[in-house]
Order: C-alpha cells, then sequence, then structure tokens
C-alpha cells in the first residue's frame, strides 16, 4: 500500500460565533493543508496518481480558500479547523478518488485537525 501526500498554503480571514473576543473579530491565518492519497501503485507505471494531477486537483482548492473570507463560503458553514478539514477532503477526494486524509495546520497557535475517511 502507497501513501502520498501533497500540502499547499493558504492565508485567509474569518471570525467565529464561539470562544472569547479575539476568535469574534475579524482575523486571519496562515493554513497549511496536507491531502493523502492512498492505494496500490499501478504495476505497468509503479504510481499510484501522477503528482501534476494531485497539484493541479489541489491548486483548485486552494485558489477558492486563498485571501478569502472564509465566513463567506457557504460549503463552510462555521469557519473552524474542523469544517475547513471537511471542504478540503469533499473537494480533493472528488478530483482525486485516492484521498483517505485530510489534516490542516495552524503552525504559528500549534494547532491542527484531521478528516479521515473512515474504514466502513
Amino acid at each position: 500500500m502507497i501513501e502520498l501526500t501533497q500540502e499547499f498554503v493558504f492565508d485567509a480571514a474569518h471570525y467565529l460565533a464561539v470562544g472569547g473576543a479575539e476568535n469574534r473579530r475579524l482575523h486571519g491565518h496562515s493554513f497549511y493543508a496536507e491531502v493523502t492519497l492512498r492505494g496500490e501503485a499501478d504495476a505497468r507505471t509503479g504510481i499510484l496518481r501522477d503528482l501534476g494531477e494531485v497539484k493541479t486537483a489541489l491548486d483548485q482548492i486552494r485558489v477558492s480558500l486563498d485571501h478569502a473570507l472564509l465566513n463567506d463560503i457557504a460549503e463552510i458553514a462555521a469557519p473552524t479547523l474542523e469544517h475547513l478539514a471537511l471542504y478540503v477532503f469533499q473537494r480533493a477526494k472528488a478530483a482525486l478518488p485516492e484521498v483517505v486524509r485530510v489534516k490542516i495546520r495552524r503552525p504559528s497557535y500549534g494547532q491542527s485537525c484531521v478528516y479521515e475517511e473512515s474504514a466502513g
């Protein structure tokens, strides 16, 4: 079994209806998204998925998020790490069926969230 992980970075603003006053104010973060694909490598080519295809698919997701106000993206709803991970997962999975996991990180805060496909 092979796993490939591609990372992309985006900067975005949001505000949350929960937490302290600092969460309720408009503020921004740099987010790092790691998208992992899993499967068997093709016996002929030796690859799971062409990395150029992976980059193209993830670039489309990155463009939808980069320098955006995340609250304005209806599919995200409340722009928490949990909802961001699900948003990226659903879009990545639609383009790349081998996707099994998405990790969203905010290194400046030491925070991360993982959305992983259930094994059932």
